[in-house]
């Protein structure tokens, strides 16, 4: 299979403090961790769930799913994920070349979505890649919850931020996007194995203490971040006001 040499892992957490039990929230009949985890599966053939919780892990294994435990200590997503592939290279018997970090909080995110960030590592240069999408009104663009990356010529991120950049000097706001196009980050990450080693390691830096991004911190120890664009939109459920606006629009 041509992703055989990547794994899917989806970090879970019971203790959020927006939305404790998050993962197992019901969507449509399903608990939230198993729509993440059934997307996942139609592009990668190896997933599993990372999580600290034996709830999470007894949900995971009712409905057939991969699951390994993890500390409840970990400071990030990433920190459990590099956690997790150590352990999963232990019980499937073999290493893997990268890792696609997905998010355990978007059951509707697309197949088409991982299996653009899984085929960024077809090339062999990159080392961490993420997605974009273009900004399409300014509600999103000064929309600090919904952090924002510029790009180079060859695709690779130069700087993320929660502001809008870049700045549009002699424009009114209202106009930024329609003059420009700006981009969204997806938080959906693909590292490769051994550079996901090393970015655990590394000290949080100025700019992650300022923007409260942690990709920053890969940036400014010099690693590149392919950025890879997308125009399908997914759906994040942060609290469960989320859920019941999804229920009302009649998306479950």
């Amino acid at each position: 299979m041509r992703f055989d040499n990547v794994l899917g892992l989806i970090p879970a957490r019971y203790a959020s403090t927006r939305f404790p039990g998050k993962p197992l929230a019901d969507i449509g009949g399903k608990p939230m961790i198993q729509r993440v985890y059934e997307q996942s599966c139609k592009v990668l053939p190896i997933v599993y769930v990372a999580t600290d919780d034996v709830r999470i892990a007894d949900a995971v294994k009712a409905f057939g799913g991969n699951v390994v435990m993890t500390s409840d200590t970990h400071p990030s997503g990433t920190d459990r994920c590099y956690e997790a592939l150590t352990k999963v290279c232990e019980i499937e018997g073999r290493t893997f070349c990268a890792v696609v970090n997905i998010q355990g909080d978007e059951p509707f995110i697309q197949p088409e979505q991982i299996e653009l960030l899984a085929s960024a590592f077809d090339d062999n240069s990159v080392e961490i890649a993420t997605l974009i999408k273009p900004v399409e009104s300014s509600i999103d663009l000064f929309n600090p919850n919904k952090p924002k990356v510029v790009i180079s010529d060859s695709c690779n991120a130069l700087y993320f931020s929660r502001s809008p950049i870049p700045y549009f000097r002699g424009v009114e706001e209202s106009e930024w996007h329609k003059r420009h196009e700006y981009y969204n980050h997806i938080g959906l990450y693909g590292y490769r194995a051994d550079v996901l080693a090393s970015i655990t390691r590394l000290p949080k830096g100025v700019l992650e203490s300022c923007e409260s991004l942690e990709q920053l911190r890969w940036l400014e120890n010099g690693y590149t971040i392919k950025a890879l664009q997308t125009h399908l939109e997914s759906l994040s459920v942060d609290t469960p006001e989320d859920l019941s606006e999804l229920k009302a629009r009649g998306l479950i």
